[in-house]
């Protein structure tokens, strides 16, 4: 029989949000909740609030892709990595996300139309209006993985170039890329 799960912001999330079945698990004395996408910014905005939690800050954010992970019955997760400092306890939330479209190279869309033009199984909302620090985080999760998070005040590429084509963390990627450095203009000084 498994053990229980035991942390201190289990009972008040389920309290909070009877609605939701959250699925919870707990793996090297970390604990993972679960969260549906649509509520993922009530329940961050619950756990920074509530006086007895005090979830001020998000340590983490990142994005996974799940393709031909054994056992996977997602291709996308976004984990967010919190820490109470006043309680000094960490809690985990994931949200799984799948996509509707096709996800291999060259099926991108400009960063001025991801919203309106996006797919729209790997959009959920942002957290910058909780955690002021997400922004980046997001806009890297967007950039490597084409995550999607909608109210994000300055959704756009961080790492690589605005109509790059592709997402390179996506696992359907090709490892040696798709030809990024044969077509790249060499810049030198005398023509810069």
């Amino acid at each position: 029989m498994a053990a229980l799960v035991d942390h201190p912001a289990l009972q008040p999330l389920k309290q909070t949000f009877p609605e939701i079945k959250f699925g919870v698990k707990e793996f090297r004395g970390m604990v993972t909740v679960v969260v549906p996408r649509e509520q993922i910014v009530a329940v961050c905005a619950f756990l920074r609030d509530e006086p007895s939690l005090r979830y001020d800050m998000l340590a983490e954010l990142h994005g996974v892709d799940y393709l031909n992970y054994p056992g996977a019955t997602h291709r996308f997760a976004v984990n967010y990595g919190l820490t109470s400092i006043a309680n000094n306890h960490r809690l985990w939330l994931k949200v799984f996300l799948d996509p509707t479209l096709d996800t291999s190279p060259n099926h991108d869309v400009r960063d001025e139309d991801v919203l309106e033009k996006g797919d729209p199984g790997l959009k959920l909302g942002s957290v910058c209006g909780v955690w002021a620090g997400a922004e980046w985080l997001e806009r890297e999760a967007y950039d490597m993985l084409g995550l999607i998070f909608v109210g994000h005040p300055d959704l756009r590429r961080i790492l690589t170039w605005n109509g790059y084509g592709s997402y390179p963390l996506r696992k359907d990627y090709p490892l040696r890329g798709i030809g990024e450095r044969e077509d790249y203009k060499i810049v030198t000084r005398d023509s810069a």
